[in-house]
């Protein structure tokens, strides 16, 4: 039997079904996303629960005319699967495929790019607003699950678009869930609403009464209203939405398509901010993702029959999440000061295996990154030594909170940061690039990297000895399989360590994870060229190691830093800047990290070796800048002391010939000679 999705290139193609083919549809979007998620991995269980109402919004709404905005976007491969993607979707998430959320750059129907949540309510208010200035009719519809409602974003934009009053409606995909299962007052009160769900259905009967009693019904309806916020009260406790200025309606059953056609018929041209409340199954469809609704959130290539991970038989190093986990425990069962504090991930966090053991001391505050770190600030006030677990992507969400509600106070918060550095199918929202650069430039802020899980135990001690805010970046995945130490110590701060000496005046200052591919990178050029480098694991981001600097970046000495972060404002810069404040000059400088780009989406290793973040890139970058390829930088543009221009013309005559600055007129024609000789003499 053909499938009905394999003729549908558009949403137009489905507006051109019969609505009794929608169920079918539905089956074979499900199949769809279990057969390719099997094999390729990706989010999962939100997928299978959504797509009824992706289904529905798409039938009843002039798509891409009328615009879904999908929060965070990963609920959204039905959508694509609707929307001209299905012969790419098997991509999804690799290298070169379709992204995994809704990108811009994709698809003239993802209005809005997101990675993170809470934005949706913000942004489709937006385009209502530019519609109503332009005098437009066009339909706006946010889509925002019950665990993205309890963001402040998404608190703000409901605010917002309660008393603006414009044309906007919000479906709230209410699964009981974010990632983990949703804790806080939002979860409760909408689990308050589904209990009372019965209002609605009282209410539009006594409407329904009132409007058949002749010449008085329009005065019962006034009559009623106080009676109405009586029973409100008593039925529904809070009544949240409508005291914000919305209609609000449901909760309805989110996998019944008859029920939500109808309904977004209906509204879908109501004139103001409305609220649709469904209730969907996180995994609905497939029993294994019915049952595990945590693991179903986001999943690896995984067998069809019983759901079960596929899995290496080559024995697997502990992730860098279960390293620290572990020494987190170690510590905080023998100081009872230690808190430990998550967003929504307290699996992907390691924190769950916290909880276990110290079930008081750990608090998952929900999507709210923000609240989050100045939580943690508040307890910092009074002695206690909070860790906020949280993904580097993450953490910028409370970029402020760090900065004024932490870092000027001088708070000892520590801020373990998963997966820093390229964290991969998820793409640039997810990624952990920028940590280093926007954290070391706060005062008082400690930040280092470990170069293998070993060290990241220590440095989870370490980080609570600092005193200081203390940020601990460590990257996605499974260790490099040293072995780890028995006890954990505490390192000196701001030192780092000599991994390989050489003699070569070629010095490699690494940090984190890209310490050992350095030193492999080392060895090879040892091996190959007889380039007898040296090897710095750097440690700290911030303070750096002054004598390490000192000894390593002296006059003419060629150094390379590698990083698996923004060049832009990242550890080389704080290598370049340091050695401009210890006044060392003529050190010729080559930086190896992130470029000025965002990086797309795909396995960590592919990425790692399309910016030559592995050994056999290192070892490549280092022989061309060694052979001159890469300019040296920086030199001084302008030569502005005494000192410095008569240093600069004595290696000029030494040089170059008489010839190349006879008869020059002008100081400017000199100094253009003596700049581009100074940069050709540091160069060799």
């Amino acid at each position: 039997m053909a499938r009905i999705l394999d003729t549908i290139e558009s949403p137009n193609d489905l507006r051109r079904l019969d609505r009794k083919q929608l169920p079918q549809v539905a089956q074979e979007i499900r199949d769809t996303i279990i057969d390719v998620v099997s094999r390729v991995g990706g989010h999962f269980g939100g997928n299978l629960g959504i797509v009824e109402l992706t289904l529905a919004l798409h039938y009843m709404y002039d798509t891409p005319r009328d615009q879904i905005v999908f929060d965070t976007g990963h609920q959204s491969y039905p959508h694509k699967l609707l929307t001209g993607r299905q012969t790419t979707f098997p991509t999804i998430r690799q290298h070169n495929g379709i992204s995994g959320f809704c990108k811009r750059e994709e698809s003239a129907y993802d209005v809005f790019n997101a990675g993170h949540a809470s934005t949706s309510i913000s942004a489709a208010l937006g385009i209502a607003i530019a519609r109503d200035q332009k005098k437009e009719n066009y339909r706006v519809v946010a889509v925002i699950g019950d665990g993205a409602l309890s963001g402040g974003l998404a608190l703000e934009g409901l605010n917002q678009a309660g008393h603006l009053k414009s044309k906007l409606m919000i479906v709230l995909n209410d699964n009981d869930m974010s990632i983990s299962t949703n804790v806080g007052a939002i979860s409760g009160y909408l689990n308050q609403i589904i209990k009372g769900q019965r209002y609605n259905q009282m209410k539009d009967l006594a409407k329904g009464v009132m409007d058949r009693v002749p010449l008085v019904g329009g005065k019962l309806h006034g009559l009623a209203h106080d009676m109405e916020q009586v029973l409100k009260n008593m039925v529904v406790p809070g009544t949240l939405f409508e005291e914000l200025g919305f209609r609000y309606l449901g909760p309805y059953d989110g996998h019944d398509l008859p029920t939500l056609l109808d309904l977004f018929e209906k509204y879908r041209d109501y004139n103001g901010p409305v609220l649709i409340h469904v209730i969907t199954k996180k995994g609905k469809g497939y029993a294994p993702a019915e049952n595990k609704p945590i693991w179903s959130h986001g999943v690896n290539p995984f067998d069809i029959v019983s759901g079960e991970a596929k899995k290496s038989d080559k024995p697997q190093p502990p992730t860098y999440t279960a390293v620290f986990a572990d020494a987190l425990i170690e510590l905080a069962k023998s100081d009872p000061k230690i808190i430990a504090v998550t967003a929504a991930m307290p699996e992907g966090t390691g924190l769950d295996k916290f909880k276990k053991a110290l079930p008081d001391r750990m608090y998952d505050v929900g999507i709210a990154e923000e609240h989050a770190v100045t939580f943690c600030g508040g307890m910092a006030t009074q002695g206690m030594k909070p860790v906020a677990a949280i993904y580097s992507t993450f953490l910028q969400r409370a970029f402020d909170q760090v900065f004024h509600d932490v870092a000027i106070m001088d708070l000892p918060v520590v801020f373990a940061l998963d997966r820093g550095g390229i964290a991969g199918a998820d793409g640039p929202t997810h990624h952990g690039i920028y940590d280093m650069a926007y954290l070391r430039i706060f005062p008082n802020m400690v930040c280092m990297a470990p170069k293998d899980e070993n060290e990241l135990r220590h440095m989870v001690k370490t980080a609570f000895e600092t005193g200081h805010p203390t940020s601990l970046r460590y990257p996605r995945g499974n260790g490099i399989g040293v072995e780890l130490d028995a006890e954990l110590k505490s390192l000196p701060v701001g030192k780092g360590e000599v991994m390989r000496e050489g003699d070569s005046g070629v010095t490699i200052f690494a940090i984190g994870n890209e310490v050992w591919p350095a030193v492999q990178a080392a060895e090879i050029l040892a091996r190959k060229d007889g380039i007898n480098v040296t090897v710095i694991n750097a440690r700290f981001i911030k303070p750096l190691d002054d004598e390490l600097i000192r000894k390593y970046c002296h006059k003419f000495a060629r150094v390379i830093t590698v990083e698996e972060g923004s060049l832009a404002g990242g550890f080389g810069s704080a290598i370049m800047e340091r050695c401009e404040q210890l006044g060392l000059i003529d050190v010729q400088f080559h930086r190896i990290g992130i470029p000025d780009e965002y990086v797309h989406h795909g396995a960590q290793d592919v990425l790692r070796a399309q910016y030559d973040l592995h050994a056999e890139g290192i070892e490549h970058r280092v022989r061309e800048f060694l052979d001159g390829r890469y300019l040296a930088e920086p030199i001084p543009r302008s030569l502005e002391t005494v000192g410095d221009l008569s240093e600069a013309m004595t290696r000029l005559t030494a040089d170059a010939p008489d010839e190349v600055y006879r008869d020059l007129p002008t100081s400017d024609a000199i100094d253009e000679v003596v700049y581009g000789v100074a940069r050709s003499v540091t160069a060799k």
